[in-house]
């Protein structure tokens, strides 16, 4: 997933607002699932929903006004009510990482019951949390043939973990 850096999202030093990430870092885990043929508001209406029950999130280098920002998702383990995300953020003009960060969601009924994940969500987080996690030992370009192939981040480019 892309996304472009606009006034609105700096602080008075010119650069992307800490908290202004987690919102990028969320889009990008719902659009994860709608390229699986996913909605998450599908998911709520049928009573499972996904809270973020824990976050690891590293800043290395700051996004400025105007930057053009990839997100790349990728499973990295699953349990019966909960799983892990490894998200990652790039500026797309030098393939720099600017944001890691490691997601753990949990599987919850509306009332905050926990409930096991849906077999259909289950199904690619599980498949793609055995492919192992997208680890910035390969190229953007290898990384976007590798989600082709099965790992399906949801945009990517980059080479550093």
């Amino acid at each position: 997933m892309e996304v472009r850096i606009y006034y609105e999202d700096t602080d008075a030093a010119g650069v992307v607002y800490h908290a202004n990430y987690l919102k990028y870092l969320e889009r990008a885990r719902t659009e994860y699932f709608r390229d699986r043929g996913l909605l998450v508001s599908e998911l709520a209406a049928a009573g499972h929903v996904f809270p973020v029950v824990r976050m690891e999130v590293d800043f290395r280098f700051p996004a400025r006004l105007d930057d053009l920002l990839s997100i790349v998702t990728s499973t990295t383990h699953s349990s019966g009510s909960s799983f892990s995300l490894r998200q990652q953020i790039f500026r797309t003009s030098d393939n720099r990482l600017l944001v890691k960060a490691l997601v753990k969601l949990a599987c919850v009924s509306p009332d905050l019951k926990a409930r096991r994940i849906p077999a259909e969500v289950r199904k690619i987080v599980e498949s793609e949390a055995s492919m192992g996690p997208y680890d910035g030992s390969r190229t953007g370009s290898q990384h976007r043939a590798d989600c082709s192939a099965g790992e399906k981040a949801v945009s990517g480019q980059g080479n550093e973990a």
